[in-house]
């Protein structure tokens, strides 16, 4: 008997197989090979690959990412995502014909809605062939678009973002791509950075290039301060909830004081608008800085959901 393969290999190894047919010129109906089929095979490939490498194609890609918050490398948290929406984008521009202005939002939504949902993490060629399989009966752009739309309402439903989303955030990871749509929708939105007058997505530019990282990930409730309140589990310390990008100075100035502290001392520098927005696009529940810890974070998670949803859903068409 032979051994049974682990199936992500077994199906690459599949798939490499029926590749290396088609090129020999196979008629996968049939079963019949011939020396034309084996050459306009070919010649698809050539044209295909010429297409694909297409730097000014690639380039208009990853401007649909960066349309859609995702502004650096560092945000992406699947490799598998990202080409995938790379072989949408291609398949909406060259057999669909989609407008650039109008694929360039549906790309950047698709690849934000499938790097969040984790839609490529298992089995990604399998679900792949079935999204591919649903373009089928797509006749045109308005089709191509019809169908991209469905398969993420069909997962992104209200639930979804109620439910589902705050308790993803419940988690201590630092390459979370439920934190990365979080930052990416504070991108969309043009939220000012906390404490301070400037705004997220100018100090999140790749072109910034500095010694010490313009925002810094800040515990909103320090380390040592939770420890001498018994709270010594890191990964309750270090929760996604109690993390905010602050400029690096003030990450230094607030160090291990108590928010009830701390925000005391930097009230007075913001107008009430300012005061209020800034809790608007960060998250914060009126009053978090007197809260008890753990309800801290129970209703900062459902409160990062819904901007992650506000910040998906500018993406939508106008």
């Amino acid at each position: 008997m032979p051994p049974i393969e682990a199936g992500p290999i077994a199906l690459q190894r599949g798939r490499l197989k029926s590749v290396y047919q088609v090129l020999r010129g196979k008629d996968l109906d049939t079963g019949e090979f011939s020396a034309e089929r084996r050459e306009t095979q070919f010649k698809i490939l050539q044209d295909s690959q010429a297409e694909v490498l297409n730097l000014t194609y690639w380039h208009q890609f990853l401007s649909s990412l960066i349309g859609a918050g995702f502004r650096s490398a560092e945000m992406i948290s699947s490799q598998s995502a990202l080409l995938y929406a790379y072989a949408f984008y291609m398949v909406g521009r060259k057999r669909f014909a989609v407008p650039e202005h109008q694929l360039q939002r549906l790309i950047g939504r698709w690849f934000f809605a499938s790097s969040l949902t984790g839609r490529y993490t298992g089995s990604p060629e399998t679900v792949m062939d079935g999204d591919l399989n649903r373009l089928k009966e797509a006749k045109d752009a308005l089709g191509f678009a019809e169908t991209l739309e469905g398969m993420m309402a069909s997962e992104l439903t209200n639930d979804f973002w109620t439910v589902t989303l705050p308790a993803n955030l419940d988690s201590s990871s630092a390459r979370n791509p439920e934190l990365f749509a979080y930052v990416a929708a504070q991108n969309r939105l043009g939220a000012p950075v906390l404490f301070s007058h400037k705004k997220v997505p100018d100090l999140l530019d790749p072109a910034i290039k500095t010694k010490k990282k313009a925002l810094e990930r800040h515990h909103l409730f320090p380390r040592a301060w939770l420890e001498s309140q018994g709270v010594e589990d890191l990964k309750r310390i270090n929760q996604l909830a109690n993390f905010a990008l602050l400029e690096w100075p003030d990450n230094i100035d607030i160090s291990d004081m108590p928010p009830s502290e701390y925000v005391s001392q930097i009230r007075p520098r913001f107008s009430d608008e300012e005061w209020s927005r800034m809790h608007e696009f960060h998250a914060l529940p009126g009053d978090w800085h007197e809260m008890p810890y753990e309800t801290f974070l129970h209703e900062r998670r459902k409160l990062m959901a819904a901007i992650t949803r506000r910040g998906f859903e500018s993406l939508k068409q106008p």
